[in-house]
């Protein structure tokens, strides 16, 4: 029954896609890929509105569905362009379709279809829709095509998404075979579509629960509508083309350039600015909810990035500046490699697209294929290049074929080349591709649980947690394991300003330089003061943090009962330096720059002293207080003897559960050979995989 669930989904999925987008175009267009494409933006916003609602449901989304279905039951006929020749050569796709198709049914096993793509996904349809997830990163981002999975997961669960996202390479592969037709090139357009379809990423990527080869569809989609709306005028044309364009965006951040280049692109043909004006506004009604959402969320449209436009205490602006340098220095070291006959447009996209200099012989296909393809730069990853791969290899095959015999070699070389048992003898060992047929598992004759032990890494722990933990147990990891098979909470150490907090605090408890035992004090004639303020000097790539902050007058410490403590530029969590617990603090939020600070205002009262408790790591923080300008004097105190349980205790009042440590991962032998400092208890291992419950 589980294969029958699955090819359910996913088909019932780009039924009702389809049937949306033919009740949206009617006779303007009648081409499948077209409707389905523009019909799946559509369903995903629908779907975006249950999840709001909180009625995520299958019998929500059966409804839906039947009810989109019946209202396109005229439109529903299957045209294909007239004279089409099914002649032998189409068999060359076959056997590509059924390996990916085979691959799609099978066990999801992607590293990030299972941990946040479908990871977010499984947490929307438990939660019947919508529910805060501050705690990770990766649900900022705009999900427009995770929609789709969730409407295909509640019928089919994983495979049935990773099905739904292989009907999109379909698409695009038909699109770019009838644009070639379009030219009166159809032997062009076979050629380009089959590179497109055959490609080693193209298919591994359409074949799992990733988004990459979806979004490339959507850009492809969008170009050839706009074309055909500047041929005939169509109001409906151009309503699909905003759709379009605030899908792209909704699907994935890096494809932004799909509204200006679609909103350019109307004004330039229309010669007015009335019909670019619409397509702006039908684009910003499909961007706009997931901007919200994220304002709802992370008080902040744009999460994960712009944080210093829009501070907020989930993401912080320190995190962003690492996360965009590390990726800007990925691109000088990357870009050489990539686009060379060793790196993964030879390998990956087959070496067949080595001759892909000969695109720029078709100026009017570059401009999309930069536009599309600009997502690279922000991450220099092979996979962002697929937008543009549609465009390269229509530009490559018009240009280079011209005769039958020209297209029918050229498809025969990289449909050998391409194929999974051949790639792995000129790609690299660790290249992403598709490896083996894999209908036994597709088909769960060989049984899911076991297929997925053997080739999803950390799976077992996943069941682990599920088996031996309560329902609603939150557990802190510094590794991402695949969300998408368990129903409990997981913290990333990295994915939130409030996990990266926790990984501080846990360290603290037994890294030295960690440990709050680096005071600071300030020194000056008494008087009366009813607040000060502690001021950052110094600059630097690394964060201000304080654990506590402590005023004197004479021997005696002031009571702090009655401080408020404000901060600058992350006043979020500022109090920390009043709670009496060495394990928490405040932290800046931002790398050091002059400016930034804590105040405290307090009843005015005497004061001649102030100290500043941190750790030793900071060695580039450097502060004042506007009390006096003398300078500081330091001491090291001694570390507590209870650090350890401290810390565990302070972990705890975050809400967390417990601790996932891996045998090789930093502190991991510490919790395991000090379990009793830490007054933890290991509750299950699995693998050198260990779990432990705080106190």
């Amino acid at each position: 029954m589980q294969p029958l669930s699955i090819l359910f989904g996913a088909g019932f999925t780009c039924a009702v896609g389809y049937s949306f987008g033919a009740v949206l175009f009617r006779n303007t267009c009648t081409d499948p890929a077209i409707r389905f494409v523009t019909g799946s933006a559509i369903l995903s916003a629908l779907v975006f509105a249950a999840c709001a609602l909180g009625v995520v449901f299958p019998l929500t989304f059966l409804a839906l569905g039947t009810l989109a279905i019946a209202a396109a039951r005229s439109e529903w006929r299957i045209s294909t362009p007239k004279s089409l020749k099914f002649g032998r050569i189409w068999l060359l796709f076959v056997p590509f379709l059924l390996i990916y198709a085979a691959n799609a049914m099978a066990p999801e096993i992607s590293f990030d279809g299972s941990r946040y793509h479908l990871g977010l996904v499984a947490h929307f349809f438990r939660e019947h829709g919508f529910h805060p997830v501050r705690e990770n990163l990766y649900a900022a981002f705009p999900e427009g095509v995770e929609m789709l999975y969730l409407f295909a997961f509640a019928f089919g669960r994983h495979s049935a998404a990773a099905l739904t996202h292989l009907a999109f390479l379909l698409a695009l592969a038909w699109q770019v075979f009838t644009w070639g037709r379009r030219e009166g090139r159809e032997v062009a357009g076979l050629c380009a579509a089959f590179l497109v379809f055959a490609s080693p990423l193209m298919g591994v990527d359409a074949s799992s629960a990733y988004i990459d080869v979806a979004v490339a569809a959507v850009a492809f989609t969008l170009f050839y509508v706009l074309h055909l709306w500047s041929e005939s005028g169509s109001p409906r044309l151009l309503a699909a083309a905003g759709i379009l364009a605030g899908f792209a965006f909704a699907s994935k951040y890096t494809a932004f350039l799909a509204v200006p280049y679609a909103v350019g692109y109307v004004a330039w043909r229309s010669k007015r600015l009335a019909p670019a004006v619409a397509v702006a506004g039908i684009a910003a009604a499909v961007m706009t909810p997931w901007l919200l959402k994220n304002y709802v969320w992370f008080q902040s449209p744009l999460a994960p990035f712009f944080n210093q436009y829009f501070p907020n205490p989930y993401i912080t602006a320190s995190f962003e500046k690492g996360y965009r340098a590390s990726q800007a220095a990925a691109v000088w070291r990357e870009v050489p490699l990539q686009l060379t006959v060793f790196g993964s447009l030879g390998g990956l996209f087959g070496p067949i697209f080595l001759l892909a200099p000969i695109a720029i012989f078709r100026r009017d296909l570059l401009l999309p294929a930069a536009v599309f393809g600009a997502g690279f730069l922000a991450n220099p990853g092979a996979r962002f290049l697929i937008p543009s791969l549609a465009f390269v290899a229509l530009a490559m095959c018009l240009t280079a074929v011209r005769a039958t015999w020209i297209c029918f070699t050229i498809m025969a070389i990289h449909a050998l080349i391409s194929w999974p048992t051949v790639i792995r003898h000129y790609c690299r060992a660790d290249a992403w591709r598709l490896d083996k047929v894999t209908y036994r598992e597709a088909l769960r004759i060989k049984p899911e649980e076991g297929y997925l032990e053997s080739n999803l890494p950390d799976y077992g722990i996943t069941r682990l947690l599920d088996r031996v933990t309560p329902p609603g147990a939150v557990i802190f990891t510094q590794v991402p394991i695949p969300e998408a098979y368990t129903s409990r909470e997981i913290r990333v150490g990295y994915q939130s300003a409030a996990n990266i907090a926790s990984r501080r605090v846990w360290f603290t408890g037994f890294v030295p330089e960690h440990a709050p035992v680096w005071r600071t004090t300030f020194r000056f004639a008494p008087r009366n003061a009813a607040g000060f303020r502690i001021v950052q000097t110094g600059s630097g790539a690394t964060e201000w943090t304080v654990h506590e902050v402590h005023a004197y007058e004479g021997d005696r410490e002031l009571p702090r009962g009655n401080w408020r403590v404000t901060a600058s530029p992350f006043p979020w969590g500022a109090n920390a330096v009043i709670d009496g617990r060495i394990t928490s603090f405040w932290m800046c939020g931002d790398y050091l720059r002059p400016g930034q600070f804590l105040q405290v205002a307090m009843p005015a009262q005497r004061i001649d002293r102030i100290a500043i408790d941190t750790a030793l790591d900071e060695p580039d923080a450097r502060y004042r207080v506007d009390l006096t300008d003398e300078p500081p004097q330091f001491e090291q105190l001694p570390t507590p003897p209870d650090l350890r349980r401290q810390a565990a205790a302070e972990l705890r009042r975050r809400g967390i559960d417990y601790l996932l440590a891996f045998d090789t991962e930093f502190g991991a032998d510490d919790l395991r050979t000090r379990s009793a400092a830490w007054g933890i208890r290991q509750v299950a291992e699995y693998k050198g995989a260990r779990l432990y419950q705080l106190p």
